[in-house]
């Protein structure tokens, strides 16, 4: 089921995983072996989150790979649909 508007996976880490924690960027970035920039970069929703982040986040806190590429899908395909309204795309059917 696709949810309305879903939070950028990076709210979430923040939200669900740093804030409760009481985790810094730096501390959580050199837990993850990724530098500062690229966390900081998915817990602004500027970038993200890739498969292999995925594998990281799922191994730092507990939670599996497919929870995070889930959230990031749900993320890029509401945003995507948002701007297909726009697309020019003929539909295509068998002559």
């Amino acid at each position: 089921m696709k949810m309305h508007n879903p939070p950028h996976p990076g709210e979430v880490l923040k939200k669900l995983c740093l804030e409760p924690l009481g985790l810094t960027v730096s501390e959580t970035a050199r837990a993850l072996g990724v530098s500062r920039k690229t966390l900081s970069g998915i817990l602004n929703g500027r970038a993200g989150i890739s498969p292999e982040m995925a594998v990281r986040l799922s191994l730092a806190f507990g939670t599996t790979a497919e929870s995070w590429l889930d959230q990031q899908v749900q993320y890029d395909l509401w945003h995507a649909e948002r701007k297909g309204k726009r697309f020019r795309v003929e539909r295509l059917s068998a002559a």
